[in-house]
C-alpha cells in the first residue's frame, strides 16, 4: 500500500508518521508531501530518511490513502484532486467536516458512517473528539439533551509557532506573536476567529460537529474555548443533561468499559486527569465524575487528551485502519 502524508513536515504530520509506525499500519511505500519550499527535505520513517515531495507528485503516485494535515485551504484545493485520482483522503482540517455527504468520523463512535463510495473522510476537531469519546457511551444509554463545555486548550493546537511564542516568553526573548496577547502566565478566551454570533469558530465546531457525529440535531450545545499556557494536551469541563435518569455507578461502568477511554477518577487519592498524564498517550482520560445537584439528570466530568495524538493524528490513522479491516482500503 502506498500512503501519502500531506503536511508531513508539520507538527501533526510528523505525529502521523510516528503513529503509522507505532501501530504497524501496512505501509509499503510512504510518500511524504508538503509545500514546494519543503520539497527535498527529509523525514524519518521506520528509521530511514524519506524525501519530501510536492503535493502534485504525491497525487501522481496514485496512493491508496492520503492523510492530510496541511490546513483547510490546501485540503479544499487538493483533496478532490486526490479523490478523483482514486486515493482515499482522510483530512484533519476543518475544510470538509460539515460538508453534506462527507463522513465526520471518530472510529470508536461512528466508523460505520464510512462506505465504499466515500473518497474524502473528515477528522473532527480535536476538542470534539475527546469530548464525544467520553460522552458516546453515555449518550447511547441515557440520551443527551444539553451540553455545556469549557475547554482549556494547549498551545500545540495552534501549531509550532505558538509553542515557540510560549517558549520565548518564558525565556524573556522577544519574537513572533501568534496570539494577540502574551500566552505565558495568561489565559485567552479566544480560540480561532470570532463569528457574528459572538462565539469563536472553535466553539461552534463543538456545537455543529457534536450534532453531526451523534446524528442528532436536537442536542443543545454551548461552549467557551480558552487557550492556556500548556503543551501536553487539551482539558475540558463538561456538564451534560440527559433525557433519562442515571445512576453514578452505572456511569462509571460505562466509562470504564469503553474502548479508548480511561476512567482516572479517585479524588481521595488526588487522582484526576491532567495534560501531564495524557501527553503522548492515545487514550482519552475522564475524571471528576459527579452528579450536578443544581439540575435534574445532569452530570459533571473532566476530560483530557493529547490533542496532537487522539485529537488529530491517531484518530486519522484509526480511520484508515478501520477502512483496511472493512475492506474499504487496499
Amino acid at each position: 500500500m502506498k500512503v501519502v502524508v500531506v503536511g508531513a513536515t508539520g507538527m501533526v504530520g510528523r505525529m502521523m508518521l510516528k503513529v503509522l509506525e507505532e501501530r504497524n499500519f501496512p505501509v509499503d511505500t510512504l510518500i511524504p508531501a508538503a509545500s514546494e519550499r519543503s520539497s527535498g527535505r527529509e523525514v524519518t520513517f521506520r528509521g530511514k530518511p524519506v524525501s519530501v515531495v510536492s503535493v502534485m507528485e504525491a497525487v501522481e503516485a496514485k496512493a491508496g490513502v492520503a492523510l492530510f494535515s496541511a490546513g483547510a485551504s490546501i485540503s479544499r484545493e487538493w483533496a478532490p484532486v486526490f479523490a478523483e485520482n482514486g486515493t482515499v483522503v482522510i483530512d484533519n482540517s476543518s475544510a470538509w467536516r460539515m460538508e453534506k455527504g462527507i463522513p465526520l468520523v471518530v472510529p470508536e463512535i461512528n466508523a460505520s458512517a464510512i462506505s465504499v463510495k466515500d473518497k474524502i473522510i473528515a477528522n473532527p476537531n480535536c476538542s470534539t473528539i475527546q469530548m464525544l469519546m467520553a460522552l458516546a457511551p453515555l449518550h447511547r444509554e441515557y440520551g443527551i439533551r444539553r451540553l455545556v463545555v469549557s475547554t482549556y486548550q494547549s498551545v500545540t493546537g495552534t501549531g509550532v509557532r505558538a509553542v515557540t511564542q510560549l517558549d520565548n516568553e518564558r525565556r524573556g526573548i522577544s519574537g513572533e506573536m501568534v496570539y494577540p496577547y502574551q500566552i505565558d502566565l495568561n489565559c485567552l478566551p479566544h480560540c480561532d476567529i470570532f463569528m457574528d454570533n459572538g462565539y469563536t469558530k472553535e466553539e461552534m465546531k463543538l456545537v455543529n460537529e457534536t450534532r453531526k457525529i451523534f446524528d442528532d440535531e436536537e442536542i443543545r450545545v454551548t461552549a467557551t474555548a480558552v487557550r492556556v499556557p500548556v503543551k501536553g494536551g487539551h482539558s475540558e469541563a463538561v456538564n451534560v443533561e440527559f433525557t433519562k435518569e442515571f445512576e453514578l455507578e452505572r456511569v462509571r461502568e460505562l466509562l470504564s468499559s469503553s474502548p479508548g477511554l480511561i476512567l482516572y477518577d479517585n479524588p481521595d487519592e488526588r487522582i484526576y486527569p491532567m495534560p501531564l498524564i495524557a501527553h503522548d498517550r492515545d487514550e482519552v482520560f475522564v475524571g471528576r465524575v459527579r452528579r450536578d445537584f443544581s439540575q435534574e439528570r445532569s452530570l459533571n466530568m473532566w476530560v483530557v487528551a493529547d490533542n496532537i495524538r487522539k485529537g488529530a493524528a491517531t484518530n486519522a490513522v484509526q480511520i484508515a485502519e478501520y477502512m483496511v479491516s472493512a475492506g474499504l482500503l487496499r
